[in-house]
């Protein structure tokens, strides 16, 4: 990602995209399955289903528990806006109508695996990265960028733990987690 002089109020976005090894139906279980997600993240510590759901919805609620060195420790409810299996699972972070962020996973059948697009918008509602930059508002540029290269490098380990486990699970044999 090159720097863009974004503001928290231009939502920026990130996407990152990896082509997989494995068929769409295969990729969708690791992709739709919240709860393996703090697995492949550092700052993801838990995902928990909210009013006895146990598993992916259009409506569905979770809980997220985060923790970052420089932002502390937060949770956040998430609601999921779009799932089309298995094709798109995306969620909005707090208020669906006025989100912090919406995260979305995209698959597409490509070359006899999946091409698998993870991207995120920040904002439009304040976030946990507000009080950063109400703290310190002629940096917020700075403060936007950076933490957009850390979600970019958090997807691509993402992206990344996701193929090996639907590549590893299709030469195996072996059920994916």
């Amino acid at each position: 990602m090159e720097w863009t002089g974004a503001r928290y109020a231009d939502r920026p976005t990130v996407e990152v995209c990896t082509w997989i090894a494995a068929p769409p139906a295969q990729v969708w279980t690791l992709v739709s399955d919240i709860e393996l997600m703090p697995r492949f993240s550092s700052e993801l510590q838990s995902v928990e289903w909210l009013e006895g759901v146990s598993g992916p919805a259009l409506g569905a609620r979770f809980i997220g528990r985060s923790k970052h060195e420089a932002l502390g420790e937060w949770a956040t409810t998430s609601h999921i806006v779009e799932y089309e299996q298995p094709r798109v699972f995306a969620w909005a972070v707090e208020d669906p109508q006025h989100p912090t962020a919406i995260w979305r996973f995209v698959l597409e059948p490509y070359d006899g695996g999946t091409l698998l697009r993870e991207w995120m918008q920040m904002g439009p509602a304040r976030s946990g990265l507000s009080i950063a930059i109400d703290r310190m508002p002629d940096k917020e540029q700075k403060i936007v960028f950076v933490r957009m290269r850390e979600f970019e490098a958090n997807m691509t380990a993402t992206l990344g733990a996701i193929k090996n486990l639907a590549e590893r699970a299709r030469t195996t044999g072996e059920e994916s987690p």
